[in-house]
């Protein structure tokens, strides 16, 4: 082999082999403030709605809110990006939306270790390109939900809840998981799901 054809076989493939990764390096970051910023949007329009609701009808008219509007955004969220984007907790009340697959089970895990460290859930994150058991890869990301004080009438201790928010969650969630939280604690998390 020439000089010249070596030259241009090094250049190639310094260009394949080296460029390529370097590259695709970025992608995983920009999908991940990509998800974050979806993540971010869901909470601050979903909590938005709960508070003004809250204001306005008292906080057992936050139950319809996180049952209807919540599932619903998401819903809006996945078909604007082609995603899968839900909300998952760490104690489900809804077992049908709220049930957390094995990999959102084993991040969810971390997230308690990570503040048993002392990490600030308000930042917490976490994303990973997954290859899926049926074929093909997928970028996931997880934002975690902590307990907010408002929350605590809905999600805190049993002996806490109102006997008129009790009689609600009952008769819109027979098998609720999602009650004893105290504020500061991992609620759950938004899950994203892209395919790549």
């Amino acid at each position: 082999m020439s000089k010249h054809a070596l030259s241009l076989v090094t250049l190639a493939a310094g260009l394949f082999f080296g460029a390529y990764p370097s590259a695709y390096a970025d992608e995983p970051a920009t999908m991940e403030a990509e998800s974050r910023q979806v993540a971010q949007d869901l909470l601050k329009q979903l909590g938005g709605t709960l508070k003004a609701q809250i204001a306005a009808s008292g906080p057992e008219s936050a139950v319809p809110v996180c049952r209807d509007v919540a599932p619903k955004l998401a819903g809006q969220a996945s078909l604007a990006k082609g995603w899968k984007v839900a909300r998952v907790g760490t104690r489900t009340r809804n077992s049908l939306l709220g049930m957390p697959d094995a990999w959102e089970q084993e991040v969810l895990a971390r997230f308690q270790q990570r503040l048993a460290a002392g990490e600030k859930l308000e930042s917490m994150e976490f994303s990973q390109v997954v290859q899926e058991p049926a074929g093909g890869s997928s970028f996931r990301y997880m934002k975690a939900i902590g307990m907010q004080q408002q929350c605590v009438a809905c999600h805190g201790p049993q002996d806490q809840i109102a006997p008129g928010m009790k009689a609600m969650l009952d008769q819109n969630y027979p098998h609720d998981q999602a009650t004893g939280y105290t504020p500061g604690q991992l609620r759950g998390a938004v899950t994203i799901k892209r395919p790549i």
